[in-house]
């Protein structure tokens, strides 16, 4: 679940920092993150784009506080402007941490070599990570999963990809024609092409094998769902936050003649979506 270290950490222990956007918090940011020392902190600037780990859900996949700043509060700063911001708010800051494509200042007119120039500490530059030839951005990212492509998603994120959302009512449908379904509102992750996926559903902080279906519900009301159902256990939901993890596509969405060959199809999805996770 999310933590907040921020509030916890004195700024004025705080020798490293890595700056970034770090939406996804992905295997090239973790590689970023290496090279802080052990009072290091994380910077990330605020665009409102963020959509694979909005706000602060980031501080689920690092050791380090997470410091956020909204680019529209910090835009405007010239380059000299926003270091002499960074040395008065970390005043024993010896080390800056930046992807090779790192820009900042007004109209980010000033990237990697005016930060060296700039700040009389310690500057280290990460060349850009690759993955199998896959350049490793939360650009890339995103489209992968909006082709529901989760396997190399997934393998650029070094981890699941892990969306969070409320539990909400559903059609009723479920339990009482086909089966129960955990139906849930999303709001600010990004959520993977529409389909049929093999997932892990958290709840009361234990992992569950599932099935979680995503898109519109063209055999009956047409709307838009998103809905998991627990494999091989009869849980009775409770929770109003629930996490959901992606692991692999079954198949797309898809219109059926009718309930009963809907139902047919989703018990040939449970089965195929119990072969694969039972060998995880």
């Amino acid at each position: 679940m999310k933590k907040n270290f921020s509030t916890l950490v004195n700024k004025n222990t705080i020798t490293s920092i890595a700056i970034g956007g770090f939406d996804g918090m992905h295997a090239a940011h973790q590689k970023l993150f290496e090279k802080l020392d052990e009072n290091g902190a994380i910077l990330s600037i605020e665009s409102g784009y963020a959509n694979l780990t909005p706000k602060s859900y980031r501080q689920e996949y690092s050791k380090y506080p997470i410091y956020y700043y909204v680019l529209e509060n910090i835009k405007h700063l010239e380059g000299k402007e926003f270091i002499k911001l960074l040395k008065e708010e970390y005043p024993n800051l010896k080390k800056i941490v930046v992807g090779f494509d790192f820009c900042f200042g007004k109209g980010r007119k000033n990237c990697v070599t005016e930060l060296k120039e700039l700040f009389n500490g310690e500057v280290e530059v990460l060349d850009e990570v690759k993955i199998d030839t896959i350049a490793v951005h939360s650009r890339v990212i995103r489209e992968y999963l909006k082709e529901g492509n989760i396997k190399i998603a997934n393998k650029l994120l070094g981890k699941e990809y892990k969306i969070y959302g409320k539990h909400i009512k559903g059609q009723g449908l479920g339990a009482k024609s086909f089966v129960p379904t955990i139906n849930l509102f999303v709001e600010e992750f990004l959520l993977p092409n529409e389909g049929v996926y093999a997932t892990k559903t958290i709840l009361n902080n234990k992992e569950y094998n599932s099935i979680t279906f995503l898109g519109h519900r063209v055999t009956t009301d047409g709307s838009y769902a998103v809905e998991t159902h627990i494999l091989d256990k009869n849980i009775k939901n409770e929770e109003f936050v629930v996490q959901i993890k992606f692991f692999e596509k079954l198949r797309d969405n898809k219109k059926f003649d009718s309930f009963d060959n809907l139902k047919k199809q989703i018990l040939l999805d449970i089965d195929k979506a119990n072969s694969y996770l039972e060998n995880i």
